[in-house]
Parts: C-alpha cells; structure tokens; sequence
C-alpha cells in the first residue's frame, strides 16, 4: 500500500491527523475492509445457532 492510498483510505473513514496517533496502519486496513463489508447485505444470510458451535 502506498502512503496516498493509505491516506485516501482514512480520509474515506473520516479519520483525522490526531486519530492516527492512535491507531496502527493494520487497525485503518481492517477498518476500511469492515465499511466495506457493512454494505453488503448477503454476507451473513446465515446466522450460526448454538448447535452449529456445539459441533464445532
């Protein structure tokens, strides 16, 4: 990833200077993945029941 793709990333999640002070550049990734993943509606159709873990 480059610097201004980096940048453009956070600038997209609203994120300022001060924030990333605070968070590493793995912590925006997985944020900008999450955002992305929160407009898709038929990513988790299927919900996992405690049967489902119990099997695990």
């Amino acid at each position: 990833m480059t610097t201004p793709l980096f940048l453009l990333r956070c600038v997209q999640l609203g994120l300022s200077i001060r924030d990333l002070d605070l968070l590493t550049i793995g912590m925006v990734n997985d944020m900008y993945v999450e955002s992305r993943n929160d407009g898709c509606p038929e990513a988790y159709v299927e919900l996992a029941a405690q049967a489902d873990f119990d099997s695990f």
